[in-house]
C-alpha cells in the first residue's frame, strides 16, 4: 500500500526558539475570542483552561510586533475582551499560509511510496528532536539598541517596543559567540521566579529591570501565586510571590505595581 492512499493531515506551526508561537490551538483560540469577545467562553471551545488560554494570549502579545488581542480582564467571564486589527491579519495569514501548505503535503503523499514514507517519519522526528522549548513564563523579543563592553560582562540593551526595554549582561564569550550587532532581534526570557513586585513606584533598587503595569490576573496556589503584569503597550510579565506577599502588599487586580529583576536573570536567544 502506498502512502498516496492516504492523506496527510498536517497542521501549521509558527515556532520560536521557545515553542510555538501561533499553531491551531492557537489560532482556533483567536477566531473564539473575535466571535465571543470572551476569554472564558473562547477558552470553553476549544477546550483549554482559562488560565492556559490567558497564557497564551500573554505569549503571542509579548512575542508580536503589536499585540493580537485587547482588552482588561473582567474576572472569570472575561470582560471586553477583543482581538486587534492586527489580530485579524494573522489570523487570515495564517489560515492561508496553512491551506498551501495543506496542498504542499497532499502532492507530496501523491509522490512518495513507502521507503519514502519511512524516510519521511524519520525526518518528522528529527525536527521534533531538534526543537527547543523553555519553561521560563516570561518570553519578549526586541532588537539590540545598544551595547556596552566591560572586562568581563557584556551589557546588552533591547527595545521591545516603543514603551519598554531590557537590560541583560552576559559574558564577553557569549556575546562574541553570538555576534552581536545593534539592530540584531534577539529572544529574551526571564524566569517568573526571578521577577519582584513592588507596589512602591518610587522604591529604589539595583535591579536594572524595572518595568511598571497594571495587575491584569492572579492566580492563586497553596503556597504561591502568579501575578500577570500587563504594561504599557500590551506586553505582560510574570511573576511568582508567595500568597503571604499578596496579602502583605494588597495586591489585587487593577492595581498598579512595578516589577524587577536583575540584567543577569536575563537569558539572550537568537535565531
Amino acid at each position: 500500500m502506498t502512502l498516496s492512499n492516504h492523506k496527510l493531515k498536517t497542521r501549521l506551526e509558527v515556532d520560536t526558539e521557545f515553542g510555538t508561537f501561533l499553531g491551531d490551538t492557537r489560532i482556533s483560540l483567536l477566531e473564539a475570542i473575535g466571535k465571543y469577545g470572551s476569554i472564558s467562553r473562547a477558552a470553553k471551545t476549544i477546550p483549554i483552561s482559562y488560565k492556559t488560554a490567558w497564557d497564551a494570549i500573554d505569549a503571542m502579545n509579548n512575542l508580536a510586533e503589536q499585540p493580537l488581542v485587547i482588552g482588561a480582564a473582567g474576572g472569570r467571564n472575561g470582560g471586553g475582551t477583543q482581538l486587534t486589527d492586527y489580530g485579524q491579519r494573522v489570523i487570515a495569514l495564517y489560515r492561508a499560509v496553512e491551506a498551501e501548505y495543506q496542498q504542499a503535503m497532499d502532492r507530496l503523499a501523491a509522490q512518495m511510496d513507502n521507503a519514502q514514507s519511512a524516510n519521511f517519519k524519520a525526518f518528522q522526528q528529527l525536527l521534533r528532536r531538534m526543537s527547543m522549548q523553555t519553561s521560563a513564563r516570561n518570553q519578549f523579543a526586541g532588537k539590540i539598541v545598544a551595547m556596552r563592553s566591560g572586562e568581563v560582562d557584556f551589557e546588552v540593551r533591547l527595545q521591545l517596543d516603543d514603551d519598554n526595554e531590557i537590560v541583560s549582561v552576559i559574558t564577553r564569550e557569549s556575546a562574541e559567540a553570538m555576534q552581536l550587532q545593534l539592530g540584531m532581534e534577539l529572544f529574551a526570557i526571564v524566569k517568573s521566579s526571578s521577577v519582584l513586585l513592588m507596589t512602591d513606584t518610587d522604591i529604589k533598587t539595583t535591579a536594572r529591570n524595572k518595568m511598571r503595569g497594571q495587575i491584569a490576573r492572579i492566580h492563586d496556589g497553596p503556597v504561591n501565586a502568579e501575578i500577570s503584569l500587563q504594561l504599557a503597550g500590551g506586553k505582560t510579565v510574570c511573576a511568582v510571590v508567595t500568597r503571604d506577599s499578596v496579602e502583605r502588599l494588597e495586591l489585587k487586580e487593577g492595581a498598579t505595581a512595578v516589577a524587577f529583576f536583575k540584567a543577569s536573570s536575563v537569558l539572550l536567544c537568537k535565531r
